[in-house]
């Protein structure tokens, strides 16, 4: 829950640690990554194979659904595998969100695969092709080239002193849950009065790679537990992803590694993102990694599956359209 705004104060932009996924020396990016995590949570990565022309198509695709009639976004409503579009305000008033609308997708599965019927790999909702022709096209693509995330999760594993390769297997991130979110903001937003763009919270899984536009908004706070909160900006890099950790991760460091807390607040521009977020397979148990405890610091969290922990926390941060 966000603080009471007299106990909150914004200060200027975050230095952010700057991860070069080309860089031949990983143990170094290791070195540099751990401290990043440690310190905050977010980091910026860059040369990541994710080209420039495609996210930019990316976001003027996006730019074009939001734009359409609201009775034509509403055919393609969030369902209960939480695909598709909701509206502003949809998203659990807990958090304070206003003046947010989005569209999620995620990894599809076959009836072939051992998990194609779960419901984190149910089919997604699409908007139809003639108002919006090759806009799903682009999406999938997307999709598939932000599993760059694979990359980071090599570079982590080192971080935390395991072998490069311990999340690469199928029940961590090789095969991982790995959802899109569109996202579009408008308005003013007055923490003096609870509204923001985005309320405060932590993502839910191992990581989020976020591609921004260049108007400023997303704030962290890195250190959620004291009185006094302070909020700095996080700049958008052309060229470089946004990077940060979720609580799966914070869960499997024992808390070595910092899920932060972040918001959005709008200043009365439309502004677009677009998070990625990664999770290890639904059959995952998250527990406390074997680096991360010992006899003196033992095992802070239960461990716990990880379809059982994300559907635990989409319920606490959505609530049911049904109801409205």
């Amino acid at each position: 829950m966000e603080t009471k705004t007299e106990l909150a104060s914004t200060i200027n932009v975050s230095p952010l640690t700057c991860i070069d996924l080309a860089n031949s020396d990983v143990h170094q990016s290791g070195v540099s990554l751990k401290q990043a995590c440690m310190d905050c949570g977010f980091f910026y990565v860059i040369n990541h194979g994710i080209s420039e022309e495609l996210k930019d198509e990316v976001f003027e695709q996006s730019r074009k659904f939001f734009a359409l009639p609201l009775e034509d976004k509403m055919k393609v409503l969030r369902n209960e595998t939480h695909r598709g579009y909701s509206p502003a305000l949809e998203q659990n008033q807990i958090h304070g969100d206003h003046n947010k609308e989005s569209f999620f997708m995620g990894t599809e599965g076959t009836g072939e695969e051992p998990h194609g019927d779960n419901k984190f790999y149910r089919p997604n909702t699409w908007p139809d092709s003639d108002a919006l022709p090759g806009w799903r096209e682009t999406m999938e693509k997307y999709h598939q080239e932000a599993l760059v995330c694979k990359a980071i999760a090599r570079i982590m594993a080192l971080a935390l002193d395991m072998d490069e390769s311990y999340f690469g297997t199928s029940e961590m991130v090789g095969n991982p849950i790995a959802y899109m979110r569109l996202l579009h903001y408008e308005g003013m937003s007055d923490p003096s009065r609870g509204i923001y763009g985005c309320g405060s919270h932590t993502d839910h899984g191992m990581m989020t790679l976020l591609a921004t536009d260049s108007v400023m908004g997303l704030q962290i706070c890195k250190d959620k537990d004291v009185k006094l909160q302070k909020w700095e900006y996080v700049r958008s890099v052309k060229g470089a992803y946004i990077v940060n950790l979720g609580d799966v991760m914070e869960r499997w460091s024992n808390g070595l590694f910092k899920s932060t807390l972040h918001r959005v607040l709008g200043n009365g521009q439309d502004r677009y993102s677009i998070p990625f977020f990664v999770s290890p397979s639904h059959d995952c148990v998250v527990e406390c990694l074997p680096t991360c405890q010992s006899k003196n610091n033992p095992s802070k969290y239960p461990a716990i599956r990880c379809s059982t922990y994300l559907t635990q926390r989409y319920k606490e941060s959505h609530v049911s359209l049904s109801t409205k």
